[in-house]
């Protein structure tokens, strides 16, 4: 991924010239297409993660934020249904189009608003916009069905929007993941009321903004701001929103499905991961070596579908690990707007504490700690340098747990099936990546892990007609494709007798 064109004096002049509307003024819900503060007047203070400095006041909703929320969403749902495909199509391209023309800006601003480096969030805005033109282009034919005949009756199917729905989204890499699911739930037919993550608030306001611009009609996508115990518990509760879609961690996800079961809420949940990424001997190991580090050590760490722990083959172990250990002192820490740093800092105190947390955890657990170089002169502890755990057995904390951090724990296998079970031993399965030039073998682990997705030979390339999701404690649901559409939409049977056919009289 190459660095930025611009320098970090002009990415950080530009970036504090787009942030200084939210140090002039709160950041309020944007509701029906008004700008609104909390019914309560409460608000939350919204700090950088770089130097803990205040970036600005935000807007704290709760139950009657996002009931007028739910009400402007259900009003619009209508109107917005009845459009039609085609008519979606087209303003959701005009969304992506601006997307794209702002793609700078949205950068910028998530960088300084999540500590993700400019390096990869340079590239972010422009897939959020992928994102909504692949799924624009699929709104024509949403309600498409199949033809399911018999010798007596025609079949078929129609779909069709299930409603307003409840977008919440994490702080990891918040404007492309919340791209991900209100880019189909529009094109479906569905409104959206969208709870951001309270540490990462900025982004989202900015893609409502846009969404208005490109002529989306008001109350179609809504932003309510606010903690998860208020704003996103009334909005998981709330009998207008007929689901939920949420990425985050596996234990939000429980408490989101408990309250949503009064009202029967469908939930679609892209959860934590522990991703295995199995070495064999054979592999090509200058590949895997830059596929190992890319998906652990980019975006911070934090990153659903990153390769948290390294199973490498028993006979290279050794080799691989001091190569990664090598490595390591070479990937910069630094501001996140240098476009020579790769990792930034982490998005807030407490997930720094924790992340840290994992050092003594590790050594506590007999694992031998590496370190990579840490930032000269940090202006927070929130920047942690890359982190590599060796000796490790599955057992232990740091091989179970999710980090979500740059912090790799390396784990020794010895042979095919001890891989697997290795990998399997876990309570998370969303994804799993193999490295090896055995075809056979590639796709028997690949069949065996249990997880959502698998990668041979390759780090994780998305592509967007494919289904994405996990198993176990990982998720419910898949994204992707046509995939997507299921969730956001209701199946319908119509069923037309083809001319006489027996029917049982009950009176004879």
């Amino acid at each position: 991924m190459a660095a930025s064109s611009h320098s970090f004096e002009e990415n950080l002049e530009e970036a504090l010239a787009h942030l200084q509307r939210f140090a002039d003024e709160p950041l309020r819900h944007l509701i029906g297409g008004m700008s609104k503060p909390s019914v309560s007047g409460e608000m939350f203070l919204n700090h950088s993660p770089i130097d803990q400095s205040v970036l600005g006041d935000v807007a704290s909703g709760d139950l009657p934020d996002i009931a007028d929320a739910a009400e402007a969403a259900a009003e619009a749902f209508g109107p917005w249904q009845a459009l039609g495909g085609e008519k979606r199509r087209q303003l959701l391209n005009n969304l992506a189009t601006l997307i794209t023309d702002r793609a700078r800006q949205i950068a910028l601003v998530e960088c300084v608003d999540t500590g993700q480096t400019m390096r990869f969030m340079s590239a972010a805005a422009i897939r959020g916009a992928a994102n909504f033109r692949y799924f624009a282009d699929m709104a024509p034919s949403v309600a498409n069905g199949r033809s399911l005949p018999t010798e007596t009756h025609i079949n078929y199917t129609t779909r069709r929007a299930i409603g307003p729905v409840g977008v919440i989204t994490p702080w990891n890499t918040p404007f492309m993941l919340s791209t991900w699911k209100i880019a189909p739930a529009l094109a479906a037919g569905c409104t959206v009321v969208h709870k951001p993550a309270e540490w990462s608030p900025y982004t989202a306001h900015l893609l409502a903004e846009i969404a208005l611009e490109a002529g989306l009609p008001p109350g179609v996508l809504n932003v309510v701001h606010g903690l998860g115990h208020t704003a996103g518990k009334s909005l998981t509760e709330h009998p207008a929103i007929k689901a939920i879609a949420f990425v985050g961690e596996s234990s939000t996800g429980s408490a989101i499905q408990a309250q949503g079961a009064a009202t029967l809420k469908r939930v679609h949940f892209e959860l934590g991961g522990k991703n295995p990424v199995i070495v064999f001997d054979d592999a090509d190991l200058d590949r895997a070596l830059d596929a190992v580090t890319f998906m652990i050590y980019s975006l911070n760490g934090e990153r659903c579908t990153s390769s948290s722990r390294v199973l490498i083959q028993d006979r290279i172990y050794q080799e691989f690990t001091n190569r990664i250990a090598a490595r390591i002192k070479d990937i910069p820490v630094g501001h996140p707007l240098d476009p020579d740093a790769v990792i930034g800092p982490l998005v807030h105190p407490r997930h720094t504490h924790k992340v840290r947390s994992y050092i003594d955890a590790a050594k506590a657990a007999g694992a031998t700690v590496h370190y990579g170089t840490d930032m000269v002169d940090r202006p927070s502890e929130n920047f942690v340098p890359p982190m590599l755990f060796t000796e490790a057995t599955n057992d232990m904390p740091i091989a179970q747990e999710e980090i979500f951090g740059p912090a790799l724990t390396a784990i020794p296998f010895s042979d095919e099936t001890d891989a697997v079970k290795i990998a399997n031993d876990i309570p998370y399965g969303l994804a799993g990546y193999v490295w090896t030039n055995d075809v056979g073998r590639a796709h028997r682990v690949s069949d065996a892990l249990d997880c959502g997705m698998v990668w041979v030979n390759s780090q994780n390339v998305r592509h967007l007609p494919t289904p994405f999701g996990g198993a176990k404690n990982s998720g419910i649901g898949r994204d992707g494709g046509d995939w997507s559409f299921e969730f956001y939409t209701e199946t319908k049977n119509i069923s037309v007798a083809l001319g006489p056919h027996p029917i049982p009289n009950l009176a004879r």
